[in-house]
């Protein structure tokens, strides 16, 4: 859904939730509403579901509420979206850039979580946040040491100019760039615009557990390939 709204030069945002109950009907039609319950005889006083006119009804009237309503950009879904393409809402990027060094294992993983939600714009995240790892594992002591300053320095530097995501243009080629890491795999779906300007589509990427870590380089890159095929 967030995907579809790019590449439109007018916007209009609104809440559709049960649309048809937030019509009110007219008066005297109330009664033709009617139905009979074991308490009593009931009317709507909102246009409910099943009305032969409440299809164009709903349309006509969405129609008329977003007349007014059009704008270049906006928030959708927890993303500001517009015409050039999907950026992360800044308010969430500013939480994050508030956070502060986690002391234990629960403000981690929400550190994390923060970062889970906007994944998407985030090149090899796993491989970003790598040096936390250890302290995930049960039992160990939770020691924030100098190389995990350093990653939860480096992603907060990332976020100060995140990417802008575009969507796919459907009939123009795809690009895959994939990596492979020491303990991390990642890829990049990206494609050609109108200019032939190159713009990223999708990061994802995944920390390698197991056996994995012991692959070859070749292994772990064929492995890149598997995980970006089944993802995308």
């Amino acid at each position: 859904m967030v995907d579809a709204t790019t590449g439109h030069e007018a916007l209009s945002f609104m809440d559709g939730s049960s649309g048809y109950n937030q019509i009110r009907m007219d008066p005297k039609d109330e009664e033709l509403t009617a139905f009979r319950t074991p308490k009593g005889i009931f009317c709507y006083k909102v246009m409910p579901f099943g009305l032969k006119n409440a299809e164009p009804t709903i349309f006509s009237t969405s129609g008329e509420c977003s007349r007014d309503c059009d704008v270049t950009s906006g928030k959708f879904l927890g993303f500001l979206v517009h015409h050039r393409g999907i950026e992360i809402d800044q308010s969430k990027i500013d939480a994050i850039q508030k956070m502060l060094e986690p002391r234990n294992v629960s403000e981690l993983k929400s550190f994390q979580g923060h970062l889970a939600y906007i994944r998407r714009f985030i090149s090899n995240l796993a491989g970003r946040c790598q040096p936390f790892s250890r302290l995930l594992k049960k039992g160990t002591p939770f020691e924030w040491d100098d190389a995990c300053q350093n990653a939860f320095n480096n992603i907060k530097a990332y976020l100060t100019k995140p990417p802008v995501l575009v969507a796919p243009i459907v009939d123009k080629p795809l690009l895959l760039y994939i990596a492979a890491q020491e303990k991390s795999v990642g890829a990049l779906l990206a494609q050609c615009d109108e200019d032939n300007k190159e713009r990223s589509l999708y990061y994802l990427s995944r920390t390698l557990v197991g056996a994995e870590i012991n692959y070859t380089p070749i292994e772990k890159t064929c492995l890149a390939l598997i995980f970006a095929v089944q993802k995308l």
